[in-house]
Formats: C-alpha cells, sequence, structure tokens
C-alpha cells in the first residue's frame, strides 16, 4: 500500500524561479488549453486525453522540452504524457508541439509523485522515461533524490506488465544508486547485465555532447516490467 506521508515529504521537484519569454508566454496562451491537462485528484483516460488508443508513455522533468519532442516526432505511434512543474519548460515544450505540429504530447504542470499517485491507474502505462533528475550531489543531500525505493515501487504499479523504466544520469553515484534501487524492485528486471547501451529513440543533449567531449560518463538504465 503507498504510504501517503510519504507522498506529502518527498517531492519530485524543488521550484525554482525562471524567467518566462515572451514566446513561452504565447505558446502558454495558445496551446496550453489543447496540450495541457490540469492536475486533479482523480483517475483521469489517457486514451480520451490523447484522442486515441496506443503505447502511453510517462516522462517525468521534461526541462525545456527538446528531447521530448524529438522522441515524439520519432515514435508518432506513440502518446507521450510529460510532467514539469516549471512554467518556462512547460512553455518551451509548448512552443516545440505548436511549430511541428506534434499531437502525441500532453503536459500536466504538477509534482509527479501526485501525479502518479492520484492520475495514474495501476497498468496505465507503457513506460516511464527519467532523464537527467536532480542529483542532489553533496551527500547530505542524497536523501533528496527522486529515485528512491518508495517511488520505483509506485512506478512499477503503474506500467503494465513487459512496460519498462528508464532511467538516465551523468552522475556516476546517482547511477550507482539508481542500479541498487532498480534492482531491489522485485517487479522489475534488469535489461542489461549492470547499465545499458543508449536506446536509440534518446537523443543527445548539447549538454550531454559537451560533457562527452571532455570525457564525463553517461549513464542509461532500462528494467522492464516482470
Amino acid at each position: 500500500m503507498e504510504n501517503p506521508n510519504y507522498m506529502r515529504r518527498i517531492r519530485s521537484f524543488v521550484l525554482r524561479q525562471g524567467h518566462l519569454s515572451s514566446g513561452q508566454e504565447r505558446a502558454i496562451a495558445e496551446f496550453g488549453e489543447k496540450f495541457c491537462i490540469e492536475y486533479q485528484p482523480g483517475l483521469i483516460d489517457l486514451d480520451a486525453a490523447f484522442g486515441r488508443s496506443g503505447p502511453k508513455i510517462l516522462e517525468i522533468g521534461f526541462g525545456m522540452g527538446g528531447p521530448t519532442a524529438e522522441i515524439a516526432t520519432h515514435k508518432p505511434e506513440t502518446d507521450y504524457l510529460g510532467v514539469e512543474v516549471h512554467t518556462p519548460g512547460v512553455g518551451s515544450l509548448l512552443k516545440l508541439l505548436g511549430e511541428q505540429g506534434l499531437q502525441n504530447v500532453r503536459i500536466v504542470q504538477h509534482d509527479a509523485v501526485e501525479v502518479l499517485e492520484k492520475m495514474l491507474g495501476a497498468d496505465s502505462l507503457d513506460g516511464v522515461h527519467i532523464f537527467f533528475p536532480d542529483p542532489w550531489h553533496k551527500k547530505r543531500h542524497n536523501k533528496r533524490r527522486l529515485i528512491q525505493p518508495d517511488l520505483v515501487k509506485l512506478l512499477c504499479s503503474r506500467i503494465k506488465s513487459g512496460g519498462y523504466v528508464h532511467l538516465a544520469t551523468d552522475w556516476e553515484d546517482y547511477a550507482i544508486q539508481m542500479l541498487e534501487v532498480l534492482s531491489n524492485e522485485p517487479g522489475l528486471k534488469n535489461t542489461a547485465d549492470t547499465y545499458a547501451e543508449r536506446p536509440d529513440y534518446r537523443p543527445l543533449t548539447k549538454f550531454e555532447n559537451r560533457g562527452i567531449k571532455l570525457g564525463h560518463g553517461v549513464w542509461d538504465l532500462v528494467f522492464r516490467k516482470i
């Protein structure tokens, strides 16, 4: 049973103020009603939200939305539900959706833990993407990291059998923690011996490319639900 105290204690984000550009503001006004789903403490019908049936992937923390739009462009048969709290990121992704005419993305601007707990039913997802979550790199802050056993158990309960969890990080000690947490979840099985090769669908970001050229590592983990 999910622990409501955990849900109140752990958030999937730290709210930071960000500058909202005029383009992002226009995109929110123009496309927000079409692509954004208002948070509600009740289950939503994902097929109805996208206007069709098909694979449904949840992305937690899509940042400025560039990789999300790129993935959605290359996999038009799949629907993507992006959850992000920061308004500039929401505006940025809405701008991309409008410019590129993408129809297979919806956005919830809210804490992802509450979205998982309240809005998404059991076995409703075909996969989950969490790319480069805040590493909280100071050891005393590690407990604030998103990838913890309770969250992974919750994710597992929302994913269909055969579905997957795909995590990526450029912090090695976080990668080690991710591998340990996922490996200890009995409902999941690793698709690799340890870390996975980057799947073709996950694009390299400019930041990531720059880090690779400097010799920084990037670790992908892909686990399937049993």
